[in-house]
C-alpha cells in the first residue's frame, strides 16, 4: 500500500476521536504522531492509544505509518510498543545521518514478530546536517523507502522565514529531490502550513509536482482532496502513458531494439514515467482530470 503517496496526513497520536476517524479522509497514507503532535507527559498514553488503533481502527484504504520520535528522545520505546501491531512503516524524525537510518532498522528487524512483514521506514529531513547527507540517507537501508522533506525546523535551523512563495527553500527542495531520485526512492514533500489558504496549496502542490515530488504532507483532513486533485495525472497524461507502453510491448513483439514515439526515444526513466502515472490512474476513480 505504499507504492502511491500522494498524500501522508498527520494524525495527532494522543486524540483518540482523531484516530477513530483517520481513515475515512482518503489520504494514501495516515501517520500516527507520536512526535511534534502530543506532550511529553503524553507520549506513554499516546503510544498505548496508537497501539491499540493500529489494531483496532479500519483506515481503509489508507496505509499506516507511525512517527516516532528520535531515538534519543523515546523513539525506542515507540518501536516497542508499536512494531508487533504492523505498522506499514515508521517515520523516522530528524534524521541526520545514514547512522540514523541503520539504528531503526536495527531496532525493527529485532522486534519483528516471526512472519511479520518488515516495516519499512520514510526518512523525515529536517535540518542542513540531514539535508547534506540525503543521499546517504536515502541508500542506509533496503527498507527506507522515502525521504520527506520538513521545512519548518529546516528554516528555523536556517534563521530564515518562512513565506507563502517558499523562495527560502527552493534549493533545498531540490537538493532532496536529486537525492532521492539518485537513489531510487520517493520523495515526499513538506507541509503547507495555511489550513485556509486553499489557493495557497494548491499553487505549493503544482511546485512539488513540477520539481518531482511524488507526495505531499499534509495536515489537516481538508488538504488531502486537493492534493489529489492536483497530483494526479490528466487525461493528456494518462493517454501519454497508454501509448509509451504500447509502442513498448510491439517494440518486444517485433524484438526491435530503439523504440521511439513522436520523434522521442523511449528510455528506462520514460517507461518508468508512464508506468508511474498509469498507477496514479489507477488510483484516481475520476479517471484523470483535464489540466
Amino acid at each position: 500500500m505504499l507504492d502511491v503517496l500522494r498524500s501522508m496526513l498527520f494524525v495527532p497520536g494522543n486524540n483518540p476521536a482523531m484516530l477513530q476517524a483517520a481513515g475515512v479522509f482518503g489520504a494514501d497514507a495516515v501517520i500516527l504522531d507520536l512526535e511534534d503532535a502530543v506532550a511529553l507527559r503524553e507520549k506513554d498514553a499516546a503510544r498505548f492509544l496508537v497501539a491499540e488503533a493500529l489494531q483496532s481502527v479500519d483506515f481503509k484504504t489508507s496505509a499506516k505509518v507511525v512517527r516516532i520520535n528520535t531515538l534519543e528522545t523515546g523513539g525506542e520505546e515507540d518501536l516497542r510498543r508499536i512494531v508487533a501491531c504492523a505498522p506499514a512503516a515508521v517515520l523516522a524524525p530528524k534524521v541526520q545521518s545514514a547512522a540514523d537510518i541503520q539504528a531503526v532498522a536495527g531496532l525493527l528487524e529485532s522486534l519483528e514478530q516471526p512472519g511479520q512483514a518488515p516495516v519499512q521506514i520514510i526518512a523525515l529531513i529536517e535540518t542542513p546536517r540531514g539535508l547534506a547527507e540525503a543521499y546517504a540517507v536515502a541508500t542506509a537501508h533496503a527498507r527506507l523507502i522515502a525521504l520527506a522533506f520538513g521545512a519548518e525546523d529546516y528554516t528555523a535551523a536556517l534563521g530564515a522565514k518562512r513565506t507563502r512563495d517558499g523562495l527560502e527553500i527552493m534549493s533545498a527542495r531540490s537538493m532532496l529531490i536529486n537525492a532521492a531520485a539518485a537513489a531510487g526512492v520517493a520523495a515526499i514533500d513538506t507541509p503547507f502550513t495555511d489550513i485556509n489558504d486553499e489557493a495557497g496549496l494548491r499553487a505549493d502542490v503544482a511546485l512539488a509536482r513540477q520539481l518531482g515530488y511524488k507526495g505531499k504532507l499534509a495536515i489537516h483532513p481538508r488538504q488531502v482532496d486537493i492534493i489529489h486533485e492536483v497530483m494526479n495525472p490528466s487525461a493528456e497524461e494518462i493517454r501519454w502513458a497508454q501509448r509509451v507502453l504500447a509502442v513498448l510491448r510491439q517494440a518486444e513483439l517485433e524484438g526491435a531494439g530503439a523504440v521511439s514515439l513522436d520523434g522521442k526515444m523511449i528510455d528506462a526513466p520514460i517507461e518508468l514515467r508512464a508506468r508511474h502515472v498509469l498507477k496514479l490512474a489507477e488510483n484516481n476513480p475520476a479517471g484523470g482530470a483535464e489540466q
